[in-house]
This record gives C-alpha cells, structure tokens and sequence, in this order.
C-alpha cells in the first residue's frame, strides 16, 4: 500500500526548544537539480532578541560549570553525533556534498568537538599566570568567558564550520547565538537535535536559519552581546560589523577561511578569543 512520506520539519533552535520563526516566514532549500528539498524558518530580528535574552540567562551558570563538567558534555555531544553519523552524511549529500565529502565532513565535526572537550580542563593553564611584582602581593592573571557570543557561520562545509565554531565558544564558559549557514543549513537544526538530547543546558546554544544580510547588522549591534564572530571574506560584511561592534566596545573575529578541515583550524587559541584576562592582586603582608 502506498503511503505519503513524513517530511521532516526544520525550526529554529531557541532556549533548549524548538520554536517556529514568530515572523511565520520560510525560504526554499533547493538541490543541484533546482527540487524542494526543505522549507528553512526565516530568522526575524525578534527571534534574535529572543535568543539573546535565554543566552544571557543561561551564561552566568554555564560559565560556573566546572571544566570537567563542559569536557563531559562536549564528548557527549561528539558521542550522540556518532550515533546519528548517516543522518548527517545523507543530508550533506541531499545539499550538494559527494559522499567521500560528506562522510569526511562528518568524522571531522565529530573529531573536533573531542579535540576542544580534551582542552576544556587545560586552556586556563595555558592563558593564565602568575606575574611578577615588585611589592608584597601576589599577582594573578585569569581568564574569563567574554559572556554572549554572536556567530554568522561559515557558508560552505556548514557542519564542520559550525561545530568549530560553537566547540571552543561554548567548552570556554560562553553561550552563543549562531546564524547556520544560509544556502546549506540542513545539518544545523539536525546538530540542534543533537545538542537537545545531549547534556547541553537550554540557552547555552542557539541556532537560528534565515538571510545573513538581514540579521547581520543585529548580531553586530546588539547591546547585550559581548563577542561577534564573522565567517567569510564579503569586506562590506566586515566593514559594518567593525563600526557596529565599536557602539559598545563588543570583541570582533573574523575568519576568512573556507577550509576548516586544515589541522590549523582547530587550536586552543580559538578558545582563547572568546576570552577576557582577569588580574587579581593579593597582599602577602598585613
């Protein structure tokens, strides 16, 4: 007997759930043959805002997570993306991804995320120190989570892209606010499942789908936001997150790779952008 398949719905990934856009806008995800492949929620500048406010809520308990905690929860992660490896070779190749590609895609992401859950009780010792003074004090310098971090994510390799850039942002104490890549953002919302029923706390991770041109100059002027991070070469891009950025002092990066499967893209120095130094002074005499 003949039945209608269930196609699977795409959302948004807000606060540990998965809303709708609340502007009830969608775009079309075609294959190489121009056939539907998707309907994709089109990301409003209110469902930013609200993912900003469930990021920030979120931070402060994130960030006081012991680092053997957010270790635990990123191996998780890479775990139950083991699991799901099919899944995601098969909709990398629905967008366009050879399966040599997509398969190798797929072992990266799931490599890096075990790459920063190794780093996630290490990267202190590296960035800290103990410096020297000339008065009786200790002098200590730690680092600390910037707090909520903005991501346009990479167009091409959307996968990998994303992971190596949510892994170091979140495995560092900070929640983050990503936008998928626009033309391959299949293999986001599937990731947000992933993180759903892994040990992710709700809020910590946000992924929105949408037009990057639209929600771009949000993301780069939002008030609450401490970080933003930019993926691709588009110098017009650049130019506005800079002068946004600079309203209220907001840390910016910006990656102009387009091949994240290169060793030099995995580093504890991406932990360390997201990052600010901490200098404590302590009397050794009273």
């Amino acid at each position: 007997m003949s039945r209608l398949s269930i196609n699977k719905t795409y959302k948004l990934y807000i606060g540990g759930k998965f809303p709708r856009t609340e502007s009830g806008r969608y775009y079309a995800i075609h294959n190489k043959k121009g056939d539907l492949i998707a309907n994709m929620c089109l990301a409003s500048r209110k469902d930013f805002r609200n993912a900003v406010v469930v990021a920030r809520k979120a931070q402060n308990s994130w960030a006081n997570a012991s680092a053997l905690n957010k270790g635990q929860i990123l191996y998780r992660i890479a775990e139950m993306l083991e699991g799901r490896k099919a899944q995601f070779i098969a909709e990398l190749i629905l967008q366009g991804e050879s399966n040599i590609n997509a398969q190798k895609e797929v072992e990266a992401a799931i490599d890096r995320l075990v790459y920063y859950a190794g780093w996630s009780d290490k990267y202190q010792q590296l960035f800290s120190a103990v410096n020297p003074v000339a008065s009786d004090h200790f002098n200590f310098s730690c680092v600390e989570p910037v707090g909520v971090v903005s991501i346009i994510a990479p167009e091409e390799q959307s996968l990998l892209g994303l992971v190596s850039q949510i892994a170091p942002a979140i495995v560092g104490g900070n929640t983050v606010i990503v936008l998928a890549s626009e033309s391959k953002p299949l293999s986001a919302i599937s990731f947000a499942e992933v993180l759903h029923s892994s040990d992710v706390p709700g809020g910590v991770v946000n992924i929105l789908t949408g037009n990057r041109n639209e929600l771009l100059e949000h993301m780069a002027s939002h008030m609450d936001v401490n970080t933003v991070i930019y993926c691709g070469k588009d110098e017009s891009d650049i130019k506005l997150t800079s002068e946004l950025a600079s309203l209220n002092v907001k840390r910016t990066v910006f990656y102009k790779k387009t091949d994240w499967f290169a060793d030099n893209n995995q580093s504890p120095y991406f932990i360390e952008k997201m990052q600010e130094v901490k200098t404590t002074w302590h009397p050794t005499k009273i």
